[in-house]
């Protein structure tokens, strides 16, 4: 079926649930009865499994096109989950521009577990042949990235990584499955962070793994049952419900992207805007290529000083300061001091995360409304800049 007829239907069977209902119920137990010894009706404990999880991992599993998929309770949980594949002495090559909790789980993990990482431009496949050792055993790739919405060319770097037996593992949250499918393009997991716009409510807080191996199936299931990272039951059903309008608030989405970006590329107060849906966008072709849409994440840099960025996000209306992105409301963050402060300074700086980087989550409200709000916050910066600019003059001489 197409991908929005399956939003609606993945994962519900067509003869409904018992007493006929249309929708996935809540199944809100810890246990399950056992029919005899060693035997059930398919459950015996909710982390080991559960009907309305079940429903959700079938549902993300149609979505990506994967063989199997495990419901986890965060994006980092998905992202840990995934690290138990490996080994003390593995090494990992990861996108060098990540985002910061990846970056900060990453580099616990190499300091108490012997777990190693490098960070590496992916920007230019050629570059993963060239940081390849003896140890790598897998190729993280985040596209696009967070939040400088730089892309990486999914088939050839795993179209590389395969030609060494590496493991490649994308992060596909800010896309989501609407835009962008990378097991079509070679990868053998995809995580998510749930919470963003597979839910895209803003209301509960998840993560997903989809895998497209056998091998990587099994123990990927047997991962998230001994970590114990498995979602609960009732964010499970959240998530469900959000997925039946994920293609319709996707299209919303970027719609009102699309019109924030150009506004912002054609505002004097602002150096540099991130969009691949952008022509100046330097890998706006690759965007067209390997993704159906450009998406509704927007970055930019405003020129000025840190109470100019102060100003600006103190002055929005719609465009709620606050961690986070993917749902229906708009926000907007500074990655320096929010979503990537646990990454050194040092890394922000080596990849162009500057301190003058703000990041939008565009929602689905009125797209003139979003302008509106965007242009009243440049105009209480600029306001400010000529009340500091007066300041500043000279008083002349008197002449008395």
């Amino acid at each position: 079926m197409s991908f929005q007829t399956d939003t609606i239907h993945a994962g519900v069977p067509s003869s409904g649930h018992a007493y006929g209902a249309v929708m996935t119920p809540i199944f809100q137990t810890s246990t399950f009865v056992f029919e005899d010894i060693g035997k059930t009706k398919g459950y015996d404990y909710t982390r080991s499994g559960n009907p309305t999880r079940a429903a959700l991992e079938e549902c993300l599993r149609v979505l990506e096109g994967g063989s199997s998929a495990v419901a986890v309770t965060t994006g980092m949980a998905a992202i840990a989950t995934v690290l138990h594949l490996f080994k003390a002495g593995d090494e990992i090559i990861c996108t060098d521009d990540c985002y910061g909790g990846t970056a900060r789980l990453f580099k616990t993990l190499e300091a108490q577990f012997g777990l190693a990482v490098r960070f590496v431009n992916l920007q230019q496949p050629e570059t993963l042949s060239a940081a390849l050792t003896p140890h790598t055993k897998a190729v993280w790739i985040e596209t696009p990235s967070n939040p400088l919405l730089n892309l990486i060319d999914i088939e050839a770097v795993c179209t590389l990584a395969a030609s060494h037996g590496l493991i490649s593992i994308v992060d596909n949250t800010f896309l989501s499955p609407y835009n962008q499918r990378p097991f079509e393009l070679g990868a053998d997991i995809i995580v998510h962070s749930t919470t963003k716009y597979l839910n895209g409510h803003s209301d509960v807080v998840g993560g997903a793994i989809v895998s497209n191996r056998a091998d990587l199936d099994e123990r990927l299931k047997f991962l998230t049952n001994s970590l114990g990272t498995c979602a609960q039951p009732f964010d499970c059903w959240l998530v469900l419900r959000g997925i039946k309008t994920l293609a319709v608030r996707m299209r919303e989405h970027e719609k009102n992207a699309q019109a924030v970006a150009e506004f912002l590329a054609s505002h004097p107060l602002v150096k540099k805007v991130f969009y691949p849906g952008l022509a100046s966008h330097p890998q706006h072709d690759l965007a067209k290529r390997q993704q159906r849409g450009f998406g509704g994440m927007v970055s930019f840099e405003l020129s000025g000083d840190a109470e100019d960025i102060n100003t600006f996000l103190r002055s929005t209306r719609l465009f709620a300061l606050a961690e986070s992105l993917g749902g229906v409301e708009s926000l907007a963050e500074h990655p320096a001091s929010m979503s990537h402060a646990s990454m050194d300074a040092a890394h922000r700086l080596s990849v162009g995360i500057t301190d003058q980087v703000i990041r939008l989550s565009v929602g689905i409200e009125d797209g003139g409304d979003l302008l509106a709000d965007l242009e009243s916050a440049f105009e209480q910066v600029d306001a400010r800049k000529r009340t500091e600019h007066k300041a500043r003059r000279p008083v002349a001489a008197s002449t008395l």
